[in-house]
């Protein structure tokens, strides 16, 4: 911190013989007869001293003002944020500086689904490029509560980390997860799961995060923003809070599509890579790595659109769930259904554990259209547990009824079969919906993929207008998320592990430099 000294004023005498002032022009000059006064010679003003620049691989001396000094960890000074932040907060990018999660943080008061909950406060936390943020424990994770917002908005040279203290430390291996708990966004978007017997997609419709007392998410703002993710990793996170309650890399629970969310990696997740708990948010380019449960989830008549997701599980087929799961048994018939429009997709499948059977999961009542998409996959590719429903959207007039997933450009290459009946829907039945969907699908397509990028194989395959979708999508010449070499929307910010090199030069088992 700056200190301000008080700065000290030396007169020098003016006034001998009754000089009429003290310039120069009012002294005589020498041999004039008159006595001259010599102007002092000033003491040099001392200048405020700064806070010492830490020198490069040394802690700053002290915190910024809202944070606590919790001392020094990997030679950082480690700066720690417990509690509520009840006021805007910005997390500085400063040298020699780390920013810790201890417990709980919660970003604002909710402010209920309808905007009046009593004692509720909206308020901003902002993190630089470049910032890095951990916790040390499960219990440690950032909670963006009801008319809150996180603007973490980094660039493709300095994006903002979140991890585990075992990263920093630099005991954290490919192979770590769990070290910490995540990232939690909670917003008024409608939801289709309500405590309380309150009806799907209205303003009293909420639930609550799971694991949690007093973390409420859902409303009928369908617009509503919860601020922005840009360039930001989220590495080994996930966390069991109570038996089948995990926090995931990334939660967006009742989160709206005025949620800017894109350029975002999450490595190593425990649980999911991201899971979507209703709302309306849109995603673009995604990076999933190594992550444990499933990559992308979907749940609580979750509607909006995704494109340009690399997803990947950890090699050597030990670790891992589905790529992507779709929605959940027994709420065929719940409003607002799951409505998601995805493109652009490559999928790297690589578990051959007996609970990891294939790699996308649909489940329940869900109206999901993918196109122009990928999948590599041991096991087999595609389940389908439940192919419509006859109820109307009644809230969501202007959609249309529920029925089977629609596949248009998808290839796919599993080692197992292209698909699994695990019970309720025939192989012969999944077979019909995904050849004959959309045009330019292949059960038994032969990928040349260059890891995530596309081969000759893949770029002989017509691709999808995914513009014909939403406005939302960029139209490709091509399928899967990646086109060619030249194509590097997914380097920089993201960081390299045994999973996947993006060629970034960052490692996912350090931190950057700070």
């Amino acid at each position: 911190m700056i200190h301000n000294l008080r700065m000290r004023t030396l007169l020098g005498g003016c006034a001998l013989l009754a000089l009429a002032g003290c310039g120069a022009d009012d002294v005589a000059s020498p041999g004039e007869g008159v006595i001259v006064v010599p102007t002092p010679t000033p003491t040099p003003t001392p200048t405020p001293t700064p806070t010492p620049t830490p020198t490069p691989g040394s802690p700053a001396a002290d915190c910024p003002d809202g944070f606590t000094n919790a001392g020094v960890i990997a030679n950082l000074r480690n700066c720690s944020i417990t509690g509520r932040i009840n006021s805007d907060l910005n997390i500085p990018k400063r040298d020699g500086t780390i920013y810790s999660l201890v417990g709980r943080v919660d970003v604002g008061t909710d402010i209920g689904g309808d905007g009046a909950a009593a004692g509720g406060k909206g308020v901003t936390l902002s993190i630089d490029p470049g910032v890095v943020v951990f916790g040390s424990g499960g219990l440690d994770f950032l909670v963006v509560n009801r008319g809150s917002k996180i603007n973490a908005v980094g660039t493709p040279t300095q994006p903002i980390v979140f991890t585990g203290r075992r990263n920093v430390e630099g005991t954290a291996t490919d192979d770590s997860q769990a070290l910490w708990g995540g990232v939690v966004l909670l917003g008024r978007a409608p939801i289709s799961a309500c405590i309380g017997g309150a009806t799907g997609g209205a303003a009293d419709c909420q639930s609550q995060f799971e694991g949690t007392a007093d973390a409420l998410f859902g409303g009928a703002n369908a617009t509503d923003s919860s601020g922005a993710l840009q360039y930001v990793q989220i590495r080994y996170a996930g966390f069991q809070l109570a038996p089948d309650k995990e926090i995931n890399g990334l939660t967006l629970a009742g989160v709206g599509s005025g949620t800017t969310l894109d350029h975002i990696q999450v490595h190593n997740s425990s649980d999911d890579g991201v899971e979507m708990f209703g709302g309306r948010a849109n995603l673009k380019y995604l990076v999933f790595t190594g992550n444990d449960d499933d990559n992308i989830d979907s749940d609580q008549g979750y509607q909006g659109f995704v494109q340009f997701a690399i997803v990947a599980q950890r090699a050597g087929g030990q670790s891992g769930d589905t790529i992507l799961e779709v929605d959940s048994n027994g709420n065929e018939d719940s409003l607002p259904r799951t409505f998601v429009r995805l493109s652009n997709f490559t999928f790297l499948h690589r578990s051959t554990l007996a609970s990891s059977i294939n790699a996308m999961l649909f489940r329940g009542g869900a109206d999901y259209t993918a196109v122009n998409g990928v999948v590599v996959s041991p096991r087999t590719c595609l389940d389908i547990d439940e192919t419509g429903g006859t109820t109307t959207r009644g809230a969501n007039a202007g959609l249309q009824d529920q029925g089977p997933p629609v596949f248009k450009s998808v290839v796919m290459q599993c080692g197992d079969g292209a698909y699994q009946d695990d019970g309720n829907v025939s192989t012969a039945t999944i077979k019909s919906i995904f050849e004959v969907s959309g045009a330019n699908n292949d059960p038994d397509f032969t990928s040349s993929l260059t890891d995530f990028i596309d081969g000759a194989n893949e770029l002989a395959v017509p691709a999808f207008n995914a513009a014909t979708l939403g406005s939302f999508f960029t139209t490709t010449d091509y399928i899967g998320a990646v086109k060619n070499a030249s194509d590097t929307w997914y380097q920089g910010w993201t960081c390299d592990s045994s999973t996947l090199d993006f060629g970034s030069g960052a490692s996912c088992t350090a931190i950057p430099t700070l």
